[in-house]
């Protein structure tokens, strides 16, 4: 069965660093897409970086500098290093990946994604 979860959320001051972490199981990362999105208390929903399968790292501009989307040392797993935390970056994150069926996840009603399989969300509140 495919699924991903995250894991490293929580509560920071701004200014502060957080590191996110996406396990997935029933498929492998190094042959997919994958990406962050984010849902604010606002319920919109944005994607925040995608790692593609050839390794290219792609960035909203509201985190361009501050995020960091790699492959952890840790198979299967993909890491978002989010330093320089804002007040505005609280939200739920979630990790997405377009794996080979869909996952046991699906999208939260407000993010549109290509992706088919999705993590159950993680929350980051930066208080300043």
């Amino acid at each position: 069965e495919v699924q991903l979860v995250e894991s490293g959320g929580g509560s920071v001051q701004a200014g502060g660093s957080l590191t996110l972490t996406c396990t997935a199981s029933g498929f492998t990362f190094d042959d997919s897409d994958m990406a962050w999105y984010r849902q604010t208390p606002g319920n919109e929903c944005e994607v925040v970086s995608i790692l593609s399968e050839d390794g290219g790292a792609h960035y909203a501009d509201s985190v361009k500098g501050r995020f960091t989307i790699s492959q952890a040392n840790v198979k299967n797993t993909r890491n978002l290093q989010m330093n320089n935390l804002k007040p505005e970056d609280t939200a739920v994150y979630y990790c997405a990946a377009a794996a080979p069926t869909p996952g046991y996840q699906s999208a939260p009603p407000a993010c549109v994604s290509p992706y088919n399989a999705w993590g159950q969300g993680i929350q980051v509140t930066v208080s300043s």
